[in-house]
């Protein structure tokens, strides 16, 4: 399943955050797949896209970082997963 993870972090946590990312890459657990990951400029803060059949890898990872940024993690789906919800809820409500 893929998900939607966030990160805010606040001023006083950004060396520490820049010194863990640049000595570990940020790299999540095995068994969670990063697809891809953003950084906002100018702020503490981002947004990645990953995918995992194991959502105690992503747990671990977010606990990883977890004194340095507040977290928010979502199940994510493609247009077509969407798509295919839309049309089976559809011809359910009929």
């Amino acid at each position: 399943m893929k998900f939607i993870v966030q990160w805010k972090g606040l001023p006083p946590t950004q060396q520490p955050a820049i010194e863990r990312f640049m000595a570990t890459g940020g790299r999540p657990p095995e068994n969670v797949q990063l697809l891809g990951r953003w950084h906002a400029i100018g702020e503490l803060s981002g947004v990645a896209i990953v995918e995992t059949t194991d959502a105690s890898g992503l747990a671990a990872w977010v606990l990883q970082w977890g004194d340095l940024f507040s977290f928010t993690t979502a199940p994510a789906l493609t247009d077509e997963e969407l798509g295919g919800a839309l049309s089976a809820h559809r011809a359910t409500s009929k």
